[in-house]
C-alpha cells in the first residue's frame, strides 16, 4: 500500500468552491546526476474556466476569443490594458544567440502583431488561424535578475540578461509588455543540444533503450504495435503520420465526435517519437501499472472527443500506477474558441496525471491556446504523493491549470508563463510548489489556492517577479488578480507561504529567467531537433 500524503497544518481549511484555478511558471537546467547532461524542470497547477466570446472579441479577464472561422481576435492583458510601455514586437536574443525563426502557423497564417500606446490600452494584434502556432510573443527591456543570487536548497540562479527587442532574421512576433528587474551582468540565450535522458522527478526514465524503432503512420498502426509488444524488453516508436488540421474549419465540432485516443496498459519501456512534421489528432493514455515512458517530438492538436479525451494522460488503476514517464519537445494545443453546449470542455486536459501517477518530468512542451492545461490531481480526495517537475515549457494564451495541483508535490522551473487568462498556478489541498526562475508576463492570477476545501502552499525563488511591487496594481509585468471564491488566497504579496518540505532528489542549475524569457521560444516544442535552451 501506498502511504498517503498528510497535509500539513500550515493553513485552516477553507469553504469548499466548485470552480479551480492556477497559473505560474518557472526555469532552470536539471541535472539527473553525476555525469548527466543539464536539463531543466518546472511545474505548477491552474484550473478553472475561461469565457471566451466569438468573433474576435476578448472576455473580461484578459481572455482571447476566435472566431468560427478559427482565427483569434488578438490578445489583451486582463482588463484590457497593458502597462506603461506598451508592447514591443519580436522576441528577444542576447548575443551570439540563435533567433527564432518566425513562428509559423501550422497550416494557417499570422497577422501583424499589434501594438499599444504608453499606458493605453493593447491594439487587437497577432491572429492565427484554428491549428496555427500561437505568433504571441514577449517582450524586454535592458535589464535582467541579480547576479549570483543563490536559493535555498542549493539552487544556484546565474547572473542577469539584457537584451534588444528583435530577432536576426526572424519574424517579429505580436509583443506582450514586459520589463525585466535591475540586476548586474549579462546573459544571452542560445540553443544547445539535446538531453539523452530527463533531469526533474523523472531523472529515471529511459523509455525503450536502444530497441529498434518500428515505424507507424496512423493511430491504428500505432496501437497494434503497442498490443503485439509483449510489455516488456523495449519498443521504440517512430510516427509518421500526418493530420491536416485546416481540414477542421470549425473547432467546435471536435466535442461532438468520439474520442480516439492510444492506450498504453501494464505495458513498460516504450518510447513514442514524433518525426519531424509529423501530427496527430489522437491522444495517448498511459495507465495502470506502465512505467518508463517516452513521449517526445510530437504534434496533438484539436482532439475529439471534448470531456472525454486528453492529448497526455497518466492514470493509475486497480492494476497499479505509471511511474517513470518523461513528456518532452511536444506542441500541444486546441482552440480559446467558447462552444454552445461545452463551452471550456469542448476539449479536455493537455497533460493530465492523476490518481497516484508519480515521478513525472514534462519539459521543452509548447502548450498554447487551450483552456484547461494540466490536472494533478482528480479530485480532491485523489491524495497520493506525486512528484512533477514541470522545466522550460512554454505555456501561452491558457486559460487556466498551469497546473492545477491537488497534494504532492511539483518543482515548476524555468518555465514562460505568457498570457494566462484565468488562472496559473493553482496549488490546493495541501499540495507544495517550488515555483523556480520562471517569467510571468500578463497573466491572471500567476499563483493561487483556490477552488477545494483547503489550500496548498508555494515557495516562490529567483523569477522575475521578485517583489509585491512587481504584482501590484500597475506593475510592468501585467500581473493581475481577481478575488476568487470564499476560502482564495492569492500570492499577492509574492511571499512564500511555506518551503518546500522534501529534498527533490536530483540536482540542477536554475537559468536566468531573463534568458527563460528571450530564448525559450527558440526550443520548445516539436520539429526543433530536441535542442535546449543555453544560457551564456
Amino acid at each position: 500500500m501506498r502511504k498517503m500524503f498528510k497535509v500539513l497544518p500550515c493553513f485552516a481549511c477553507l469553504a469548499f468552491c466548485q470552480c479551480s484555478s492556477d497559473g505560474g511558471s518557472t526555469a532552470s537546467r536539471l541535472d539527473a546526476g553525476s555525469g548527466s547532461p543539464d536539463v531543466s524542470a518546472a511545474t505548477g497547477g491552474a484550473a478553472g474556466a475561461s469565457a471566451l466570446a466569438t468573433g474576435g472579441v476578448s472576455a473580461d479577464g484578459g481572455s482571447t476569443a476566435m472566431s468560427s472561422g478559427g482565427t483569434t481576435g488578438g490578445m489583451v492583458s486582463s482588463g484590457g490594458t497593458l502597462p506603461t510601455g506598451g508592447a514591443s514586437g519580436g522576441m528577444t536574443m542576447g548575443s551570439g544567440g540563435i533567433a527564432d525563426a518566425g513562428v509559423a502557423a501550422t497550416g494557417g497564417s499570422q497577422a501583424t502583431g499589434g501594438s499599444s500606446k504608453a499606458g493605453g490600452t493593447a491594439a487587437t494584434g497577432g491572429g492565427q488561424t484554428t491549428g496555427g502556432r500561437s505568433s504571441v510573443g514577449g517582450t524586454t527591456v535592458t535589464g535582467g535578475n541579480a547576479a549570483g543570487a543563490t536559493a535555498a536548497g542549493g539552487t544556484t540562479t546565474k547572473g542577469g540578461a539584457t537584451s534588444s527587442a528583435t530577432t536576426a532574421g526572424g519574424n517579429t512576433a505580436t509583443g506582450g509588455a514586459g520589463g525585466g528587474s535591475s540586476g548586474a551582468g549579462a546573459s544571452s540565450a542560445s540553443t544547445g543540444a539535446p538531453e539523452t535522458h530527463p533531469g526533474g522527478y523523472g531523472k529515471s526514465t529511459t523509455g525503450g533503450g536502444s530497441a529498434a524503432a518500428v515505424t507507424v503512420a496512423d493511430m491504428a498502426a500505432m496501437q497494434a504495435a503497442i498490443d503485439n509488444y509483449s510489455g516488456t524488453g523495449g519498443l521504440v516508436l517512430k510516427y509518421t503520420g500526418k493530420f491536416d488540421f485546416a481540414t477542421i474549419t470549425d473547432p467546435c465540432v471536435q466535442h461532438t465526435l468520439p474520442e480516439q485516443t492510444v492506450e498504453i496498459k501494464k505495458k513498460s519501456n516504450i518510447t513514442i517519437t514524433g518525426a519531424d512534421g509529423s501530427s496527430a489528432n489522437f491522444g495517448l493514455h498511459i495507465a495502470a501499472s506502465s512505467s518508463n515512458i517516452i513521449i517526445r517530438n510530437m504534434t496533438i492538436a484539436l482532439t475529439p472527443g471534448g470531456g472525454d479525451s486528453d492529448m497526455i494522460s497518466l492514470e493509475g488503476m486497480s492494476g497499479g500506477i505509471p511511474t517513470n514517464i518523461w513528456i518532452d519537445h511536444n506542441e500541444l494545443y486546441s482552440s480559446m474558441k467558447d462552444c454552445v453546449g461545452a463551452g471550456d470542455t469542448a476539449f479536455d486536459g493537455m497533460i493530465d496525471i492523476k490518481k497516484g501517477a508519480d515521478n513525472v518530468t514534462i519539459s521543452y512542451n509548447y502548450m498554447h491556446d487551450h483552456h484547461k492545461m494540466s490536472l494533478n490531481g482528480y479530485s480532491d480526495s485523489d491524495s497520493d504523493p506525486r512528484h512533477v517537475t514541470f522545466h522550460h515549457n512554454l505555456f501561452e494564451n491558457i486559460g487556466s491549470r498551469t497546473p492545477l495541483q491537488r497534494f504532492g508535490y511539483s518543482h515548476m522551473l524555468n518555465n514562460y508563463f505568457y498570457k494566462v487568462l484565468v488562472s496559473g498556478i493553482n496549488v490546493r489541498m495541501g499540495g507544495y510548489s517550488l515555483v523556480e526562475a520562471n517569467y510571468f508576463e500578463t497573466v491572471l492570477n500567476p499563483v493561487t489556492a483556490r477552488d477545494s476545501s483547503a489550500v496548498g502552499f508555494w515557495d516562490l525563488r529567483n523569477n522575475n517577479l521578485a517583489t509585491k511591487a512587481d504584482v501590484s496594481a500597475g506593475n510592468k509585468f501585467g500581473i493581475t488578480w481577481d478575488a476568487g471564491n470564499s476560502g482564495t488566497v492569492n500570492a499577492t504579496d509574492w511571499t512564500t507561504t511555506a518551503a518546500f518540505p522534501e529534498a527533490l532528489g536530483y540536482t540542477y542549475t536554475a537559468d536566468p529567467f531573463q534568458c527563460v524569457h528571450d530564448g525559450l521560444r527558440a526550443v520548445v516544442g516539436a520539429g526543433k531537433g530536441l535542442a535546449t535552451l543555453k544560457c551564456n
